[in-house]
């Protein structure tokens, strides 16, 4: 079963139905840090891309309030590299309780595409809180024939392999999302990798490919210009674009993909300091600087804390190997 929400959205993403968990954490803190007042030095957020992305902005607000909060210095440290998998790597070494790291949803995906990531993200990180969500979209060129999903899907099925879709490359969450319509769907669609999100909204534009699974804040504006068109949002509700239908109401074993971040601890994250970090984030939920820049990129934002987002890693990295087998991606 795909990763989504349930459809009476009392469950995260990432949760199937046969696998309902309720898990508060993956690990369990060294007790030894228990009794020390937390944070007691600078305090890393590793985020494992590149500054000023997406995953970087909620970063960086967060340091600003944890820091003016409890009065000790947060710092973002970019560590970018093999999909995300050095910084959570440089995360999950680290041994001082004092490093966080925000990520995206590569955490639960890098260890279905590398035989060896480094790290087991069931068991090498604790869970604070997912940080926001960001539906994906398939999306069109204006003057495309596919004038909705219903058609889209039967051209697939008619002619297995003609319909092409872009991705930011192979492995990508965008990419997977395809992936999963491809199992769940039984349509054999061409897959056209490019090298980052920005090259694939261009070639959907150029008429280079069919189609494209895109964030929002790439397609948006195409889409609000009048160049391009979204077919279906991957999630399992209609967010962001309320006209715009999900796949899984035409798919119905479809059950949703999400671009996600969130907020872990190492392993080494004293008990206790999930919840404090709670207690300080929770403001940020409604009416802040978080909740307006990810609405920006098209995100909304969660701070549900770690109860939903332990449970939706337990669910996807196992479901994301399954996926990534399937499609026949090699491992690294």
């Amino acid at each position: 079963m795909p990763p989504g929400l349930d459809r009476d959205a009392r469950r995260p993403i990432g949760l199937p139905r046969r696998a309902l968990l309720t898990g508060a954490a993956l690990t369990v803190a060294s007790p030894s840090l228990a009794q020390d007042a937390w944070p007691g030095r600078p305090t890393r957020i590793i985020v494992p891309f590149a500054p000023g992305g997406t995953t970087d902005i909620p970063a960086r607000i967060i340091a600003e309030v944890l820091q003016r909060k409890l009065g000790k210095p947060f710092v973002v440290e970019n560590r970018s590299g093999a999909g995300g998998a050095v910084g959570i790597r440089a995360a999950v070494q680290s041994t001082d309780g004092h490093t966080l790291l925000h990520t995206t949803s590569a955490v639960a995906v890098v260890p279905a595409l590398q035989r060896d990531p480094g790290f087991d993200p069931m068991t090498d990180l604790v869970p604070v809180t997912m940080t926001a969500a960001s539906p994906i979209l398939l999306v069109v060129r204006e003057d495309s024939p596919f004038r909705d999903f219903l058609a889209y899907l039967a051209k697939a099925r008619a002619e297995p392999g003609k319909v092409s879709f872009s991705s930011s490359g192979i492995g990508t969450t965008v990419h997977l999302a395809a992936e999963v319509l491809r199992a769940r769907g039984r349509v054999d669609l061409l897959h056209i990798p490019y090298r980052g999100s920005a090259p694939s909204a261009t070639a959907v534009l150029a008429g280079e490919v069919d189609s494209g699974f895109l964030s929002p804040i790439e397609v948006l504006p195409h889409i609000r210009a009048g160049r391009m068109r979204a077919l279906a949002n991957c999630a399992l509700t209609r967010t962001l674009l309320p006209d715009v239908p999900t796949i899984a109401e035409s798919v119905p074993e479809y059950d949703g993909v999400q671009l996600w971040f969130a907020l872990f601890g190492g392993r080494d994250l004293p008990p206790g300091a999930a919840a404090m970090l709670m207690r300080e984030l929770a403001p940020l939920r409604q009416g802040s600087v978080l909740t307006e820049r990810m609405a920006e990129v098209g995100a909304e934002t969660m701070l549900d804390g770690p109860d939903p987002l332990a449970a939706r890693m337990r669910a996807e990295v196992p479901l994301w190997k399954t996926i990534v087998e399937a499609a026949g991606i090699p491992r690294e």
